[in-house]
């Protein structure tokens, strides 16, 4: 499996702690533009913004040249160059409360190859459990995908956005809101900020917008439209990158059970990140 036997790494298990800090609370706040936010410990932290902690403080020295810790860390050392987050799964258990301490434990459930168009990819899914002092607050399995470096960029099939949608929201995106955000979230993969790395190394046109952060543009939004609700659970997939240069929009679809479709897309209505939202 590229060099590595990842069933080996599968049920490896990693533990750290940390505290809800309020500060980078407020930062996260004002890097959305949220002028109003203000953050007191006691109360609670939005949903998905536990991102904020348990961040990835390697050595400068253990950094890969693609900006991302080396690997062969706790992930295997998978030999194919480009590493992306491609998918997520959440359940909210209970609220995570700012000021307060908590815990997360990571595991490897599984580490699989498959054939794509462009070669072989490996999937590695992480599950990460995190705990308050009341117990465990959030479950999310995570999927990482290696692939190979390609030679030109190809986009994916068009993949248009549904016409049926409760909400579509224009959203502005440019190099200074993706470093701000790589800042927080102590991401130091190249291909958010470095446009001389990304175009001529991983072959993007422009800088790449980060999926956690589409995430959770969909997050506050479904929220925003959905005033007084709590989500239950939440998913999301990355379909296709978008770019510092793109038009994009987030939007909400209405399902029949009350839980929601939501989409980030480019300005030709092209899907880049679809997810759904299941309410309490």
């Amino acid at each position: 499996m590229s060099e590595v036997n990842g069933q080996d790494w599968v049920g490896r298990v990693e533990e750290r702690y940390d505290r809800i800090d309020p500060t980078p609370v407020l930062a996260m706040a004002r890097t959305l533009d949220d002028r109003d936010f203000m953050v007191k410990e006691g109360e609670s932290l939005p949903e998905l913004w536990h991102w904020l902690y348990f961040l990835p403080t390697v050595a400068q020295s253990d950094i890969g040249a693609d900006g991302h810790p080396k690997k062969g860390g706790f992930l295997p050392p998978i030999a194919l160059e480009r590493r992306m987050w491609a998918s997520s799964r959440l359940t909210f258990h209970q609220d995570l409360i700012v000021g307060k301490k908590i815990r997360k434990t990571s595991e490897i459930l599984k580490v699989s190859e498959k054939q794509g168009k462009t070669g072989s990819m490996v999937f590695v899914t992480v599950q990460h459990s995190t705990y308050s002092e009341k117990g465990l607050a959030i479950t999310e399995e995570q999927d990482i995908v290696y692939l190979p470096m390609p030679k030109i960029f190809t986009p994916p099939p068009p993949n248009s956005v549904p016409e049926t949608l409760q909400w579509r929201e224009d959203y502005s995106v440019d190099p200074v809101l993706l470093f701000r955000f790589s800042a927080l979230t102590f991401n130091a993969h190249r291909i958010h900020y470095d446009r001389n790395y990304v175009t001529e190394v991983e072959k993007y046109p422009g800088l790449v917008v980060h999926g956690p952060l589409q995430a959770l543009l969909l997050m506050e939004s479904a929220k925003k439209h959905n005033p007084g609700r709590k989500p239950a659970s939440y998913s999301f997939r990355a379909v296709r990158p978008l770019f510092d240069f793109d038009r994009i929009a987030v939007c909400g679809q209405l399902k029949s059970d009350g839980s929601h479709h939501l989409y980030t897309v480019n300005g030709d209505s092209q899907i880049a990140m679809q997810a759904e939202i299941v309410w309490r």
